[in-house]
């Protein structure tokens, strides 16, 4: 509750603590407060003061961005995280002159964030051309897929209309969490007329949908999870027809392959919302803490679809935690991205050796964790799992890959995937970076390439496990 430019939030702080399991004397050691203080906020005898809203954002980021809806609150917080990343230099200011400034200086707060977000948009634009040189690639030649990529990236992964679309037409169908196949089925048929049939598709294809017969076949071989997800994306391609038509005609991309594919993934994405409605969902994995193989026998996905959603949930005023999400494949080939936390990935070339999602490939049904560290100084909890989807047929080999998924070390607490890890023992993060040509660690026995940016010593009287030295 808000009276004037104070907030009073006790019975939001009280359930916090409550979700939390803690009493009292725990949460005001978080907040860093006396118990007694405490006490008089959740009894709004006290308003939030600017170091207490501080220690919420820090401590609680996701359930501090529920606490105030007002633009001010909101533009406020997003003042203070932007002054607080790394690549900020100089020291941090506090909590009580940050709120000061924004106070009196609203319009230079939001200017500051517009020219934060600006600044990590040419970093992010930078890497891709020194990516793109280093590859001998010109950053105009993108193929059709990297331009759907990138058009995704630039929404935030998140588009809400369709979201929206699809939320609205799932309570209509369905209001259990998993949407069995019969129900997706019958809307098909009875709002568009079309026939399902399993069985072997023409040249083996997953999904044909024949528009003369109105005829939607799906190939048996194909898991459960997989046909259901197909079912959806027929269905909402033919629902959401003109809206993702609107979409791709706003997004104007100069390939006609590329407007193509920009369809195919539209409908997709709409797919996964009817399976996965957001509000449902982002309160499921919550409630889980994002444990990606209960979410998806709760929602009737597979593993894969399930992570690609936690990607997503980037819906205004009601934000899941920021992931980053990928998927690679045997031969460290890229093949999904995208990322809501300061990690960014290598568009030409490897990655890392060190992430753990190397590893993960080769071992199928398997999940791994991670505590690692960029060079920036950010820590992330990575988790990856090694997946094989079959072919059907002794004469296609099966497809192996890894996705990955991950936070950065702030939301560890709302991430199951970190219970276990040291993540207050700085020395047990693994130094990872976003490929070797781009990576400035000069101690890096795994380098496959010197930084580009960097001149390189050979002593040809020693030798190394890297074969030179970086200046």
């Amino acid at each position: 509750m808000a009276r004037g430019n104070r907030l009073f939030a006790g019975n939001r702080l009280r359930q916090l603590r409550l979700d939390n399991r803690m009493d009292q004397a725990g949460m005001a050691r978080v907040l860093g407060i006396s118990v007694s203080y405490l006490s008089q906020l959740e009894n709004d005898d006290r308003p939030l003061t600017a170091k207490v809203k501080a220690a919420l954002a820090q401590s609680y980021p996701i359930d501090w961005a529920g606490f105030d809806d007002r633009h001010d609150e909101q533009l406020l917080g997003a003042f203070a995280h932007a002054l607080a990343q790394p690549d900020v230099p100089g020291p941090m200011l506090e909590p009580e002159r940050i709120e000061k400034l924004h106070l009196h200086y609203p319009e230079f707060a939001a200017r500051y964030l517009d020219l934060h977000r600006a600044f990590r948009q040419t970093q992010q634009r930078l890497n891709m051309v020194e990516e793109a040189i280093m590859s001998d690639m010109s950053v105009h030649a993108r193929l059709p897929w990297e331009m759907v990529r990138d058009w995704f990236h630039d929404t935030g992964n998140y588009v809400h209309d369709l979201d929206m679309m699809a939320e609205d037409l799932r309570t209509h169908l369905c209001v259990d969490d998993r949407m069995n196949d019969t129900i997706l089925s019958d809307a098909l048929t009875h709002i568009y007329g079309t026939e399902i049939i399993v069985d072997e598709t023409p040249s083996g294809h997953l999904r044909h949908f024949d528009r003369e017969t109105n005829q939607l076949f799906l190939n048996i071989a194909t898991p459960l999870t997989t046909r259901r997800f197909l079912i959806a994306h027929q269905l909402m391609s033919l629902h959401a027809d003109s809206l993702i038509q609107s979409i791709i005609h706003q997004a104007a991309l100069p390939s006609s392959a590329a407007t193509q594919i920009l369809s195919v993934s539209l409908a997709n994405y709409a797919a996964g919302a009817l399976l996965m409605p957001y509000l449902r969902y982002r309160t499921a994995a919550r409630s889980l803490r994002h444990d990606v193989d209960r979410l998806a026998r709760q929602f009737g996905v597979s593993f894969e679809q399930a992570c690609h959603r936690l990607s997503s949930l980037q819906r205004p005023g009601l934000r899941g935690v920021p992931f980053y999400f990928y998927r690679m494949d045997m031969a460290g080939n890229i093949t999904k991205r995208h990322s809501a936390t300061r990690l960014q990935f290598a568009r030409f070339g490897g990655g890392c050796p060190l992430w753990i999602v190397h590893e993960a490939v080769a071992i199928p049904d398997r999940i791994l964790v991670q505590l690692n560290e960029t060079p920036d100084g950010v820590r992330y909890v990575s988790m990856a799992k090694g997946l094989t989807k079959p072919s059907g047929s002794y004469t296609r080999p099966p497809r192996r890959y890894a996705v990955a998924l991950g936070c950065e070390v702030d939301f560890a607490p709302d991430f199951i995937y970190a219970d276990g890890l040291q993540l207050h023992d700085e020395a047990a993060s693994t130094p990872i970076g976003i490929s070797c040509r781009l990576c400035p660690r000069r101690e890096c026995d795994q380098r496959a390439f010197p930084p580009s940016d960097r001149p390189i010593r050979v002593d040809p009287d020693n030798r190394d496990i890297v074969p030179y030295a970086i200046e």
